[in-house]
């Protein structure tokens, strides 16, 4: 069972927040006129249905896409006026499909995660290595470190990304379906690690599909549709039955979780066209 977090603080003054931004691509906006804040020191999970903008707002967040109007605000300036390297020794990015180099060992790909640590006057130090060597015991990748990355499994490279992001060492924590491509075990052993990063301090935002460990682990959950937010504050006010058939078309019954007493969402199934089954 998951410890509680700390107590996430006040919107008004989070570290991280959009200000009414429109977020798109080549000019075609999914996200419009949104405002979000990340409180501070929150397991943050953003979810719903596929194209609705999750994945969007959290490229937004971590300047990876840049706002046609509106801003992100982090640690009090716009996200765009930061230089990158400054940007990325406070907030770290996991994002959905990240390609490595062609040869590139576990060990030196994980080492690219203190890059925004060095320096003309600051090079590879003992703190570096040993920062690395902690991002591979937490993420159970020390054994493939002398191995290339496009040697391992699909889950086996999730994992090694996420040891690359926890090398930065970060306060921030962003997150875009950190659990793909992981058996049931490893997801869970995921989420324990973040869940762990989170009550030692750290601020996580994660985009997730699994509504359940939405449910478990976060404290603070954002749910989107059509590019707006529908709902957002803590698991028992977002994970309702109502509120996951509006945001999905899913009937579905909200139990309490045997294990941590949350909400727990049983789906009910879909009724199934008969006509277009038997093609």
């Amino acid at each position: 069972m998951p410890d509680s977090p700390l107590p996430p603080q006040p919107s008004d003054g989070a570290r991280l927040r959009a200000e009414h931004v429109t977020l798109g691509y080549d000019s075609a906006p999914i996200v419009d006129d949104l405002s979000a804040a990340i409180p501070d020191r929150s397991f943050t999970v953003i979810i719903g249905p596929n194209a609705c903008g999750k994945s969007t707002l959290l490229r937004g967040l971590s300047r990876l896409l840049t706002p046609e109007s509106g801003q992100v605000v982090l640690d009090g300036k716009a996200i765009t006026s930061l230089p990158a390297k400054d940007v990325a020794r406070r907030l770290g990015l996991l994002p959905q499909s990240a390609i490595a180099p062609d040869g590139i060992t576990v060990a030196d790909l994980v080492a690219r995660g203190r890059y925004p640590h060095q320096g003309l006057l600051r090079q590879w130090s003992d703190a570096d290595e040993a920062a690395v060597g902690d991002a591979l015991d937490a993420t159970g990748t020390r054994s493939l470190a002398p191995r290339r990355v496009d040697e391992l499994s699909g889950g086996q490279r999730q994992r090694v990304w996420v040891a690359m992001v926890l090398a930065q060492q970060t306060d921030l924590l962003l997150l875009d379906e950190p659990t793909t491509f992981l058996d049931i075990a490893h997801q869970v052993e995921l989420m324990e690690l973040f869940a762990h990063l989170n009550r030692r301090g750290r601020t996580i935002v994660a985009v997730l599909h699994d509504l359940n460990h939405a449910a478990r682990y976060a404290d603070h959950i954002i749910a989107m549709r059509d590019g707006r937010i529908v709902a957002a504050g803590s698991p028992a006010e977002v994970v309702t039955s109502e509120r996951v058939e509006q945001i999905y078309g899913l009937p579905n019954v909200v139990i309490e979780d045997p294990v941590t007493g949350g909400p727990l969402v049983v789906p009910l199934g879909m009724p199934v066209d008969e006509t277009e089954a038997g093609r």
